[in-house]
Protein backbone atom coordinates (compact mmCIF):
# COMPACT_ATOMS: atom_id res chain seq x y z
CA UNK A 1 0.00 0.00 0.00
CA UNK A 2 2.43 2.91 -1.20
CA UNK A 3 0.30 6.23 -0.33
CA UNK A 4 -0.10 7.44 -3.65
CA UNK A 5 -3.24 9.00 -4.47
CA UNK A 6 -5.80 9.63 -2.39
CA UNK A 7 -7.51 5.75 -2.43
CA UNK A 8 -8.98 4.70 0.76
CA UNK A 9 -7.95 1.41 1.63
CA UNK A 10 -8.45 -1.40 4.44
CA UNK A 11 -6.87 -3.77 5.69
CA UNK A 12 -9.03 -6.43 7.81
CA UNK A 13 -6.37 -8.08 10.45
CA UNK A 14 -7.77 -12.04 10.81
CA UNK A 15 -6.54 -13.79 13.77
CA UNK A 16 -6.65 -17.47 13.49
CA UNK A 17 -6.97 -19.13 16.24
CA UNK A 18 -8.97 -21.95 15.94
CA UNK A 19 -9.14 -22.95 11.78
CA UNK A 20 -6.69 -22.78 10.05
CA UNK A 21 -6.23 -20.34 6.58
CA UNK A 22 -7.56 -22.87 4.15
CA UNK A 23 -10.54 -22.91 6.14
CA UNK A 24 -11.24 -19.60 6.47
CA UNK A 25 -10.41 -18.10 3.23
CA UNK A 26 -13.51 -19.43 1.22
CA UNK A 27 -16.39 -17.45 3.79
CA UNK A 28 -13.51 -14.42 2.56
CA UNK A 29 -13.58 -15.45 -1.25
CA UNK A 30 -17.12 -16.38 -1.15
CA UNK A 31 -17.82 -12.50 -0.16
CA UNK A 32 -15.77 -10.96 -2.71
CA UNK A 33 -16.76 -13.05 -5.53
CA UNK A 34 -20.43 -12.36 -4.45
CA UNK A 35 -19.86 -8.43 -4.86
CA UNK A 36 -18.13 -9.23 -8.26
CA UNK A 37 -14.52 -8.98 -7.05
CA UNK A 38 -11.92 -10.60 -7.85
CA UNK A 39 -9.71 -12.16 -5.54
CA UNK A 40 -5.71 -12.86 -5.28
CA UNK A 41 -4.45 -15.41 -2.40
CA UNK A 42 -1.15 -15.41 -1.54
CA UNK A 43 1.27 -17.37 0.58
CA UNK A 44 4.63 -18.63 0.37
CA UNK A 45 3.94 -21.74 1.09
CA UNK A 46 3.60 -23.85 -1.55
CA UNK A 47 1.73 -26.64 0.58
CA UNK A 48 -0.57 -24.17 1.71
CA UNK A 49 -1.20 -23.03 -1.75
CA UNK A 50 -2.70 -26.73 -2.77
CA UNK A 51 -4.67 -26.79 0.63
CA UNK A 52 -5.77 -23.51 -0.37
CA UNK A 53 -6.94 -24.12 -3.85
CA UNK A 54 -8.67 -28.02 -2.68
CA UNK A 55 -10.79 -26.05 -0.09
CA UNK A 56 -11.90 -23.63 -2.34
CA UNK A 57 -12.32 -27.04 -5.31
CA UNK A 58 -14.37 -29.03 -2.65
CA UNK A 59 -17.08 -26.67 -1.05
CA UNK A 60 -19.30 -28.77 -3.04
CA UNK A 61 -20.43 -29.21 -6.72
CA UNK A 62 -23.01 -26.26 -6.36
CA UNK A 63 -20.57 -23.80 -4.48
CA UNK A 64 -17.45 -24.59 -5.18
CA UNK A 65 -15.14 -21.21 -6.02
CA UNK A 66 -12.80 -21.28 -8.96
CA UNK A 67 -9.43 -20.65 -8.84
CA UNK A 68 -5.95 -21.67 -10.27
CA UNK A 69 -2.33 -20.98 -9.71
CA UNK A 70 -0.07 -18.14 -11.04
CA UNK A 71 2.12 -19.18 -13.36
CA UNK A 72 -0.19 -21.93 -15.35
CA UNK A 73 -1.15 -19.50 -17.59
CA UNK A 74 -4.67 -17.30 -17.76
CA UNK A 75 -4.61 -15.91 -14.96
CA UNK A 76 -6.37 -13.11 -16.35
CA UNK A 77 -9.36 -15.36 -15.97
CA UNK A 78 -9.20 -16.51 -12.86
CA UNK A 79 -11.70 -15.18 -10.05
CA UNK A 80 -9.76 -16.16 -7.75
CA UNK A 81 -5.30 -16.40 -8.23
CA UNK A 82 -3.31 -18.48 -5.57
CA UNK A 83 0.22 -17.12 -5.84
CA UNK A 84 3.66 -16.78 -3.78
CA UNK A 85 4.16 -13.18 -4.83
CA UNK A 86 1.19 -9.71 -4.73
CA UNK A 87 0.78 -9.48 -8.50
CA UNK A 88 -2.60 -9.06 -9.23
CA UNK A 89 -2.51 -11.02 -12.79
CA UNK A 90 -6.18 -11.92 -12.23
CA UNK A 91 -6.84 -7.70 -12.35
CA UNK A 92 -7.87 -8.88 -8.45
CA UNK A 93 -8.62 -5.13 -6.11
CA UNK A 94 -8.48 -8.02 -3.07
CA UNK A 95 -5.67 -9.10 -1.40
CA UNK A 96 -5.81 -11.90 1.24
CA UNK A 97 -2.55 -12.95 2.84
CA UNK A 98 -2.65 -16.37 3.79
CA UNK A 99 0.79 -17.42 5.82
CA UNK A 100 0.86 -14.32 8.09
CA UNK A 101 3.51 -12.96 6.11
CA UNK A 102 2.68 -9.31 5.46
CA UNK A 103 3.37 -7.99 1.37
CA UNK A 104 2.27 -5.53 -0.87
CA UNK A 105 1.68 -5.25 -4.46
CA UNK A 106 3.02 -2.07 -6.06
CA UNK A 107 -0.22 -0.85 -6.28
CA UNK A 108 -2.65 -0.26 -3.54
CA UNK A 109 -5.48 -3.24 -3.19
CA UNK A 110 -9.07 -2.14 -2.20
CA UNK A 111 -9.17 -4.24 0.77
CA UNK A 112 -6.48 -6.85 1.95
CA UNK A 113 -7.44 -9.48 4.28
CA UNK A 114 -4.29 -10.33 6.46
CA UNK A 115 -4.62 -13.84 7.84
CA UNK A 116 -2.02 -14.43 10.66
CA UNK A 117 -1.72 -17.01 13.69
CA UNK A 118 -0.18 -17.57 16.83
CA UNK A 119 3.50 -18.25 15.04
CA UNK A 120 3.02 -14.47 13.00
CA UNK A 121 0.64 -13.00 15.87
CA UNK A 122 4.18 -10.32 16.43
CA UNK A 123 5.27 -9.42 12.88
CA UNK A 124 0.47 -8.56 12.77
CA UNK A 125 1.06 -6.88 15.34
CA UNK A 126 3.81 -4.62 13.87
CA UNK A 127 2.39 -4.52 11.01
CA UNK A 128 -0.76 -2.92 12.59
CA UNK A 129 1.42 -0.02 14.61
CA UNK A 130 2.70 0.65 10.96
CA UNK A 131 -0.61 1.14 9.43
CA UNK A 132 -1.73 3.00 11.99
CA UNK A 133 1.09 5.69 11.32
CA UNK A 134 -0.24 5.57 7.33
CA UNK A 135 -3.10 8.29 6.07
CA UNK A 136 -5.70 6.67 4.18
CA UNK A 137 -5.34 3.06 5.21
CA UNK A 138 -8.61 1.63 7.84
CA UNK A 139 -7.92 -1.13 9.81
CA UNK A 140 -10.13 -3.60 11.61
CA UNK A 141 -8.86 -6.83 14.11
CA UNK A 142 -11.46 -9.90 13.33
CA UNK A 143 -11.01 -13.18 15.96
CA UNK A 144 -12.53 -16.08 15.92
CA UNK A 145 -15.66 -16.86 18.61
CA UNK A 146 -17.59 -20.10 18.65
CA UNK A 147 -17.14 -20.38 14.90
CA UNK A 148 -17.73 -17.12 13.61
CA UNK A 149 -16.09 -14.34 13.68
CA UNK A 150 -16.31 -11.17 15.25
CA UNK A 151 -15.03 -7.31 15.32
CA UNK A 152 -13.14 -6.88 18.23
CA UNK A 153 -10.97 -3.94 19.63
Amino acid sequence: MSEEGSQLVRVDFYQLSRDPAEAALPLIARKVLSDGGRLLVVSGNEGQRERISRALWSLGPETFLANGHAGQGSEDRQPILISDKPEPTNGAAFLAIADGKWCEGASPFARTFYLFDDETVQQARQVWRELRTREGVEHFYWKQEGGRWVQAG
